[in-house]
């Protein structure tokens, strides 16, 4: 087991692989120059809840590794440069790419190869909650390929028209079964599904 890899999952305890991303109400991740400056809105809904700091700080605990594509890198990337941070933390990030990118902590591995093999046969043994974050044909081939046990889907007030759809390449309806809905005070909802097996 790698350093920052969590104990290997048991019978009791098994893993879960969450896609989770943050779009506009028309279903786009991005515009298609790749930009996300739109997700700042200034909106406001009164009867929304409040994003509690500690929540979210006690919440993000119980992540285990980050998967994304390397377009969502390069966007982190270029959030850390502008002085936002580094949105994963220490935990292990996975970088599904074919192309030679910087490499700029420890907790960051790229990958290349079979989805499934590496889900199934690397992440799921060791991580028991496996967050896919981004971006669409990476959304798109863990639903496609049936890796994914649930939808958190943040949807933003704000229509775009057109960008980077958050799922690409789906070749089959998905039936999902809705969970929970939660509105914001920054006028965001959160959906959370289940994908129906």
């Amino acid at each position: 087991m790698k350093d920052g890899e969590s104990k290997p999952a048991n019978d009791d305890m098994k893993s879960r692989v969450t896609i989770h991303m943050v779009a506009s109400l028309d279903g786009f991740i991005a515009r298609k120059d790749g930009s996300t400056g739109w997700l700042e809105t200034a909106d406001e809904f009164e009867d929304g809840d409040t994003m509690d700091p500690e929540f979210v700080a006690e919440f993000l605990k119980t992540i285990d590794c980050y998967v994304m594509g390397s377009r969502t890198y390069e966007t982190a990337l270029g959030f850390e440069a502008r002085g936002f941070g580094w949105a994963y933390g220490d935990k292990p990030t996975f970088v599904l790419t074919s192309r030679a990118l910087p490499r700029t902590r420890d907790t960051v591995e790229f990958y290349s190869g079979d989805l499934a093999r590496f889900v199934n046969g690397r992440l799921k043994p060791n991580f028991r909650s496996i967050w896919f974050v981004g971006g669409g044909a990476v959304s798109g081939d863990c639903l496609r390929l049936r890796l994914a046990d649930e939808v958190r889907y943040s949807v933003m007030p704000i229509l775009i028209g057109d960008g980077v759809r958050f799922f690409e390449g789906l070749d089959r309806d998905v039936a999902l079964h809705l969970v929970e809905v939660k509105a914001y005070k920054t006028g965001m909802v959160a959906l959370r599904h289940e994908v129906r097996k």
